[in-house]
């Protein structure tokens, strides 16, 4: 009966390696809880993104250590070869835990570099997803070679296999390595970033940037469908950006009728005085109002000025403001806008006398002397 009360005490050993654990887990939680609430008073922002990129890694870090204990406890009560398993099993769990906390650590940092609530100089979009994610790669790609180094593979033939497979891997995945490569250079050439207005004439390609991959870049049309385009693209074709632009430009034609041409002096000098004067045009850019040329049925001139606002909306309430004042002027200098006219000079023939016979075939005559040109 002795025996098999010592027999049987590994179990209870094993519970209570559990048990602690179970309570080591909850300790530790609550300690982070209590730390976290302090750390958010601090004007540091770091240790909060430190605390909460830890909490889920330490707390499984517990328990595969609980567990590997009671693990070795059942090895040395048994017969059991278990312990062979779980070292390697515990080795790898641990490099795993380590790398997860230092992708929670990067992308936490990579969310408060991008919130101007907790920085002053919120950090580019576009550059904060760029960095992340090759600290992401190189993580994932050093704890690949230490789990193996750890299972006891070479690192050097593993990157000697990595060499020769690679010119394979290059050919077969060419597209998807130029896709790569194009938005590296997206990254280091940043002819847009995220939330730019960018169109392509060589292309159907025009909206706003919303995400920018390794392969390809997302950009929302006008119509507000998705238009996924593949980075390699982009080294291929013509990119405009028109967020980047200081200034929206106008540029409109104005036709008055010629026989207001004694009044087109004065209503252009009106014109530019107004625009010199609109608090909404740049007055360091570029500011011409001039007749342009003799029209078919009017006399011509234009406006060419620039707005402060590069903003879509408000530059056509600006626009619009322009183009109504120009009305008024026009109006006010009792002159009219033109429109496509044509007059019919008729022979002397219906003048005369004999005008008075519209036979048909008198009609046809006279049809056949009329010629029809514009006002002039």
């Amino acid at each position: 009966m002795g025996l098999q009360g010592q027999e049987g005490l590994w179990v209870i050993e094993v519970f209570v390696v559990v048990f602690i654990t179970l309570l080591a887990n909850l300790i530790v939680r609550r300690m982070l809880n209590r730390v976290a609430l302090k750390l958010e008073k601090t004007k540091n922002q770091w240790d909060d993104i430190l605390v909460e990129a830890s909490r889920q890694p330490v707390s499984m870090l517990i328990w595969v250590i609980g567990l590997s204990w009671a693990a070795m406890l059942v090895d040395m009560k048994s017969d059991t070869s278990i312990l062979v398993a779980v070292e390697p099993v515990r080795d790898v769990a641990v490099i795993v835990l380590l790398s997860w906390f230092l992708i929670r650590l990067v992308k936490g940092g990579e969310q408060a570099v991008l919130e101007p609530e907790r920085f002053k100089k919120p950090m580019d979009e576009t550059t904060a997803h760029a960095i992340g994610k090759l600290l992401r790669a190189s993580i994932i790609i050093t704890t690949v070679l230490v789990i193996l180094q750890s299972l006891g593979y070479s690192i050097s033939g593993v990157l000697a296999f990595g060499g020769i497979g690679g010119i394979a891997v290059g050919f077969a995945a060419k597209d998807l390595l130029a896709n790569f490569f194009g938005g590296l250079m997206i990254y280091l050439d940043r002819p847009f970033v995220v939330g730019d207005w960018v169109r392509s004439p060589d292309q159907e390609i025009e909206g706003t940037v919303e995400y920018i991959g390794w392969r390809q870049t997302r950009i929302r049309t006008f119509d507000k469908r998705p238009l996924y385009v593949p980075n390699a693209t982009f080294a291929n074709i013509s990119v405009e950006n028109p967020s980047r632009m200081k200034n929206r430009r106008i540029y409109e034609k104005v036709g008055l009728r010629y026989d207001d041409a004694a009044k087109v002096e004065p209503v252009i000098n009106a014109v530019r005085e107004m625009l010199q004067q609109h608090s909404e045009i740049d007055q360091r850019q570029t500011l011409i109002v001039n007749l342009n040329s003799f029209g078919a049925s009017s006399l011509d001139f234009f406006i060419y000025t620039f707005t402060k606002t590069t903003d879509w909306v408000k530059f056509h309430h600006i626009k619009q403001d322009v183009m109504l004042k120009i009305m008024a002027i026009v109006e006010d200098h009792d002159a009219e806008f033109a429109f496509p006219t044509s007059t019919i000079h008729t022979p002397d023939l219906l003048n005369n006398d004999k005008a008075s016979d519209l036979s048909p075939a008198n009609l046809e005559r006279f049809a056949e002397m009329d010629r029809v040109h514009p006002e002039s």
